[in-house]
């Protein structure tokens, strides 16, 4: 009896690039800022991975990538098994009712002058999904999903608190009943109270639909709490990728564990940088690995040869470190 072949993951993207033309000015001839350098992402249906990294790393973009809202400049994408690399404009519109974007800031997501009715409509409006009396009760089941009582369908955003207005915000990507969903700093415009309902029933909500999150985030804390897996970026690169406890307790690359240093920790008096100096310019950077201008434990060949992203503990846990892979990093303390 034949073995079943196992399920493809949901999402699969391999080697994708992103390349922006940079404008000649009087101190700067034209160049090319590689936001996005040869990027391997694997997401299995139901599964939750965390993306972080400094502002500018390119997270933002690699999620842009994945949803096809940008154009590549390299790689592929496989989604549900099928390749969406090449698919017309006309093909990812139907494509999309199976993927969905969360904003980080709901307040400039909402188009003022639509209710709540209206804003969360329109993605099935547009989808000739639901008309009538139909779409009016498929719209007050949502905000009740998302705790929102229907009074609110009324309301304009300006009405809303920051938290009410990021539910409403859920409650429209979840019209289409997607699979995945990317969540682009979901909380970080939301105050630290809301914040932590707004994780809460986004993970209540992963499981009950059986979503799939891309989670990004410069918070480990939130990524912590939310996601299974994590990718760490740093200038356009995955420098470690494994489970979120792995990752986060034993972490394996240089640029990994200096933002864990940064993480405010009570008791603790003063913060650490995330690391020593400025990221390179994205338009020149260095040499071999991008992080070795910045890294305590850099030799040699760090300034020559880029590392590529290799197992590090075991079969689950890659980092992209020619110290880690050679001898590994020595065990964190707590003044590390």
């Amino acid at each position: 009896m034949t073995a079943p072949l196992p399920e493809a993951p949901l999402l699969e993207a391999r080697g994708l690039a992103k390349t922006y033309l940079t404008p000649r000015t009087a101190f700067r001839p034209p160049g090319r800022v590689a936001a996005v350098a040869g990027v391997d992402v694997t997401l299995e249906a139901g599964a939750s991975l965390g993306l972080v990294g400094e502002s500018g790393c390119g997270k933002s973009t690699l999620a842009r990538l994945l949803l096809r809202l940008v154009p590549l400049s390299g790689g592929s994408i496989r989604f549900a098994g099928q390749d969406i690399t090449d698919l017309s404009e006309r093909a990812m519109r139907r494509l999309r009712r199976r993927m969905q974007l969360i904003h980080q800031n709901p307040s400039a997501a909402l188009d003022p002058r639509l209710t709540v009715m209206s804003a969360v409509a329109e993605p099935l409006r547009i989808q000739g999904i639901a008309r009538g009396r139909a779409l009016h009760d498929r719209v007050a089941a949502l905000l009740a999903e998302v705790g929102l009582p229907g009074d609110f369908l009324h309301r304009h955003p300006h009405e809303l608190s920051g938290g009410q207005k990021q539910r409403v915000c859920i409650a429209r990507a979840l019209a289409l009943e997607p699979q995945l969903v990317v969540l682009d700093e979901p909380t970080s415009a939301l105050d630290v109270s809301v914040q932590a309902q707004i994780l809460d029933f986004l993970g209540a909500l992963r499981r009950q639909r059986g979503l799939s999150y891309l989670f990004i985030s410069h918070n480990l804390a939130v990524v912590r709490q939310v996601c299974e897996r994590v990718a760490v970026m740093y200038l356009g690169r995955i420098v470690e990728e494994g489970p979120a406890a792995e990752v986060l307790e034993r972490p394996q690359h240089p640029y990994t564990r200096a933002l864990l240093a940064s993480v405010p920790r009570l008791g603790v008096a003063g913060v650490a940088a995330a690391a020593p100096g400025d990221p390179p310019n994205p338009a020149d950077p260095p040499p071999g690995c991008a992080f070795h201008p910045r890294c305590l434990v850099a030799e040699p060949a760090c300034r020559t040869t880029a590392p590529a992203l290799n197992f590090a503990r075991g079969e689950d846990h890659r980092v992209a470190c020619h110290v880690a892979a050679r001898r590994g990093l020595p065990e964190m303390t707590e003044t590390t």
